[in-house]
């Protein structure tokens, strides 16, 4: 190392860690496991350890979940509501929907530290790694983006069956899949307002 040349911080080191091949899909929405990011985290730092904090509860019976994470000898904690499948806030939740909360609120705070905190930029892979999108994965992505400009009342319900398994493709993109989501919405609110 020359003097120039800093030692890497433990941040540098674990968002440099490539998680593309750990990230699942569920719904268009990606996902690391909870099991390989402690693992990778006690990797890097055996003295770290984590808390889960008591669930704050909304008027509406809805619940955020938090979770502090000490790793490299700081402290970051953060939040997560309480969702289903579609990443909307459940109102008086079971037991299993906070211990799936619970996870990915750790999976979450771990990510504080630099691993896999990409993910939650919206980013798919980490600075410098290419995206590498197939000509047909465009071709399709744009023909759908157009059709949801141009859709109808009538063509809207098959247009949103075929964007939905689209979006759950393992080889589209985050970004892909909330761009076209973005103007799917746009287009049912045209069409709503257009029936008023």
């Amino acid at each position: 190392m020359t003097k120039e040349e800093k030692p890497k911080t433990p941040y540098e080191i674990m968002r440099a860690v490539n998680v593309s091949d750990k990230i699942e899909k569920k719904n268009g929405l990606s996902y690391l496991s909870w099991a390989w990011a402690l693992d990778t985290l006690l990797s890097h730092d055996p003295e770290a350890t984590w808390e889960f904090h008591e669930p704050k509860e909304y008027g509406n019976k809805t619940y955020q979940v938090s979770c502090t994470v000490t790793a490299f000898g700081k402290p970051r904690t953060m939040q997560l509501p309480v969702m289903d499948y579609k990443n909307k806030a459940i109102s008086d939740p079971d037991a299993f929907a906070f211990n799936t909360a619970m996870q990915r609120c750790l999976v979450k705070c771990i990510s504080l530290h630099g691993l896999g905190l990409y993910i939650y930029a919206g980013e798919d892979l980490p600075d410098g790694a290419e995206v590498k999108i197939s000509d047909k994965l465009q071709k399709e992505f744009d023909d759908l983006k157009k059709q949801a400009f141009e859709a109808t009342a009538e063509t809207y319900p098959k247009l949103r069956e075929r964007v939905m398994e689209f979006n759950k493709r393992q080889d589209v993109p985050q970004s892909m899949v909330d761009e076209l989501t973005a103007e799917m919405v746009k287009t049912k609110k045209a069409i709503d307002n257009a029936g008023n």
